[in-house]
């Protein structure tokens, strides 16, 4: 049995057994639904209501026929395969109809979960595509709907955005990307350090936005902070200091730096444009980094256990080095990038007292008298529909 699929038929039993529940889900929108004739059923059962069906005037127990038939009639011009007799087995799939808030949140989880790992997978794939290309637009583009994408779920589910790490050595974290062209890459780094080691002046050029951890090749890394911390003191830089450096921070000893790593950058070329190189170094960790933080959130997304709030808190977190290195890149080729939009609410989309229903609290077993808690007002129960645990 799946539970998500088994929500979704509850949802749509309870609205079609009790039209009045509509009123609790305004929160719920189709495209939170999985299966499109799901969607296509809870879309022309909001149309019926906006329309004014006559069913939500009746004040018997029992909706008339007509509240099943158009809604499959409505539903059925912008979707095949859906019979008459489908409805009545979403019917017989919900134990009781007062319970749709309850469904409606299971829905709604499931669809975070479901439109989190989507864009993360397409943040993934930008990624990749710019690493062959040494491009960044598609990656950063990507990154910024993920991240409208995740703000704008967090204000569906009620949670205020916020990044949070999860718990440390959490398994879903990926800790390692597979680099894509990882032989150019590393031949982009070490002409990059000849050239900080041969030409005076160079490191001026770009310390104030390039990190040792930019550098993929861990060896790069340290020869790089060694170049930094000789910038930083003053000292001259050339092959003997940097040699001098490396073996006082005992890179030499442990076997991080080999002999025929430093003859290569110490013996290289050492001609070229410092910020050149390094801005190609840059795009290399814009890309690498994104394929990180995008298999990092796919992770957390498809982590069933993460409650949503967490989910889109724990993603953010997992951003987080996306827009450090963002920041940077801009800084180094003098522009921003645009940010797309942020998306404009749907014209029939719900007011926000409705939305905050999807904060989906917990109610109250039993409700203490007003005499009994003086200063607290009761909270109408249509305005908050219940939810398992805390986001």
């Amino acid at each position: 049995m799946n539970p998500l699929l088994s929500a979704e038929q509850a949802v749509l039993g309870s609205v079609l057994l009790d039209p009045g529940q509509l009123a609790h889900l305004d929160w719920l929108a189709p495209d939170h639904f999985y299966r499109p004739v799901h969607q296509a059923l809870f879309a022309a059962l909001r149309k019926l209501r906006n329309d004014g069906h006559p069913a939500l005037a009746t004040e018997t127990s029992v909706p008339p026929l007509s509240w099943v038939t158009d809604t499959v009639d409505e539903a059925s011009r912008h979707v095949r395969g859906l019979t008459a007799a489908y409805p009545h087995t979403l019917i017989s799939a919900c134990p009781r109809s007062e319970h749709a808030p309850v469904y409606g949140r299971m829905v709604l989880e499931g669809a975070i979960h479901r439109s989190i790992t989507e864009h993360a997978i397409r943040l993934h794939q930008a990624a990749r595509a710019d690493a062959l290309r040494g491009e960044v637009e598609g990656t950063l583009h990507y990154a910024d709907v993920l991240s409208d994408v995740l703000n704008d779920l967090a204000r569906r589910w009620g949670t205020e955005p916020r990044a949070v790490p999860p718990a440390p050595l959490s398994a879903t974290t990926p800790l390692v990307t597979p680099l894509v062209r990882a032989d150019q890459v590393a031949e982009d780094e070490r002409f990059l350090l000849a050239v900080l080691v041969e030409r005076p002046g160079a490191m001026d050029e770009v310390v104030g936005w390039l990190r040792p951890y930019d550098f993929a090749d861990p060896a790069h890394e340290q020869l790089y902070r060694c170049l930094g911390a000789l910038h930083h003191r003053g000292e001259p830089i050339d092959r003997i200091t940097l040699l001098w450096e490396a073996q006082q921070r005992g890179l030499l000893a442990d076997g991080t730096l080999s002999d025929d790593q430093l003859t290569a950058i110490c013996d290289g070329v050492g001609a070229g444009s410092a910020e050149w190189l390094g801005e190609t170094v840059m795009r290399s960790s814009v890309t690498r980094t994104a394929a990180t933080s995008a298999r990092a959130v796919r992770s957390l997304a498809e982590n069933e256990t993460l409650a949503p709030g967490r989910l889109i808190n724990h993603a953010l977190h997992a951003l987080g080095p996306l827009d450090d290195v963002r920041t940077r890149w801009q800084a180094a080729n003098g522009r921003p990038t645009p940010r797309p939009p942020a998306p404009v609410p749907a014209p029939d989309e719900s007011p926000p007292a409705q939305v905050r229903a999807a904060l989906s609290r917990s109610t109250p077993r039993a409700a203490s008298p007003p005499s009994a808690r003086p200063g607290l007002a009761p909270i109408p129960a249509t305005a908050r529909p219940p939810s398992r645990g805390h986001s």
